[in-house]
């Protein structure tokens, strides 16, 4: 019995670190967004979360069966008699009642372990619901029974229709069991959360002025901002405006960031903004700045992509060889600045830099004149 249960676990932590790399984008955006920073302890328990919930949803689905078209379970699928583990157990079980020494034998017999394996599975969620999520006692019952709930019409509908039939049985027993391991998780954070820093006091002492803006949360608003832009540059286009690929990104970079100091939607996702020297950005280091990266760079990339059919063999071999040892340069230059974790050339050039945007802009401006 113990092999059915390390078989799906196995398996679990083997997709893990797919799952987590799908995870990480939007946890890290929703983490710059609602606390200004990553927290550590948060991250690992967050992501903790996430390898429990794919161990309880692999250990309810797995082993899958060996055909789609799978033959209808004998026994019927629905068992909707409550407590009729009692009568399993009764049925099953080789302990005497008047004999204390085969009680032992309920820790090997498959209907009892049944019905602690369905507490256990959602004892962590409800831990988590109390200790992170800060949930009271109704909603993590609710939720406990809405999560197994799942589990069951997964098991009910044979994977929502991917089996030709449920392949499972669907079991009251099993929602009541589940839920009340969550409120036995709810019960058992109190005894957990003195081992552990209170979750709500995580950011009591965190200045968010004297942390630096890493290249990590840059490029993810460069990524968000690298699929926006893009559109308005493609409106500029279908509407025949003359170098459009310049006129995009001197207003989506240079003019929007004018007009919210400092802030584009990339930016703002991930609560950033640009500033000069601790000031208010202007246009004209805004344009110092985008002009040399987008208007040079990237617009002598765009200009020179463009042009090559145009030209002559030997022109092109030539305009490939420029336009390679551009992009190598600047490649190599970004992962220097990275490791030393120093400002890049145009940033440098236009005396600008990010800072963390506040949800106060007030105290904000407050803390960074001191």
């Amino acid at each position: 019995m113990l092999h059915s249960y390390l078989f799906p676990i196995s398996y679990a932590f083997m997709a893990f670190p797919f799952a987590a790399f799908l995870f990480t984008l939007p946890f890290m955006i929703i983490q710059y967004r609602k606390y200004g920073y990553i927290n550590k302890v948060r991250a690992f328990m967050l992501y903790l979360f996430l390898l429990y919930v794919m161990n309880a949803f692999f250990l309810v689905i797995l082993p899958l069966p060996s055909s789609r078209h799978n033959a209808a379970l004998a026994s019927g699928a629905l068992q909707l008699i409550p407590l009729n583990f009692v009568n399993d157990i009764l049925r099953e079980t080789s302990v005497v009642p008047s004999q204390p020494s085969t009680y032992l034998h309920l820790l090997k017999e498959r209907a009892f372990l049944q019905v602690i394996f369905n507490i256990l599975l959602t004892v962590p969620f409800g831990m988590m619901l109390r200790y992170y999520f800060r949930t009271g006692w109704a909603r993590v019952f609710a939720f406990s029974f809405l999560l197994s709930l799942f589990f069951e019409v997964t098991q009910l509908t044979g994977i929502y229709g991917l089996y030709d039939h449920p392949y499972r049985v669907f079991d009251v027993d099993d929602l009541i069991m589940n839920t009340l391991g969550g409120i036995c998780g709810y019960l058992a954070a109190e005894w957990l959360a003195r081992f552990l820093p209170r979750i709500e006091k995580l950011d009591e002492h965190v200045d968010l002025t004297t942390k630096r803006v890493t290249y990590t949360r840059r490029a993810i608003a460069f990524l968000i901002d690298s699929i926006i832009w893009p559109i308005l540059a493609s409106i500029c286009h279908y509407l025949h405006i003359p170098a459009s690929f310049w006129v995009a990104t001197g207003i989506y970079f240079m003019l929007i960031p004018w007009l919210t100091d400092g802030v584009t939607p990339g930016k703002w996702m991930v609560r950033i903004r640009l500033t000069k020297m601790g000031e208010r950005i202007s246009i004209a280091a805004l344009f110092k700045r985008y002009a040399l990266l987008y208007w040079v760079f990237f617009g002598l990339n765009s200009l020179l992509g463009a042009s090559l059919d145009n030209l002559p063999d030997i022109s092109r071999a030539f305009l490939g060889i420029v336009v390679f040892f551009l992009n190598a340069w600047f490649f190599v230059h970004v992962v220097i600045r990275m490791f030393r974790k120093d400002i890049l050339f145009y940033e440098k050039l236009s005396k600008t830099h990010h800072v963390i945007l506040w949800k106060n802009p007030t105290e904000q401006a407050k803390k960074e004149s001191e």
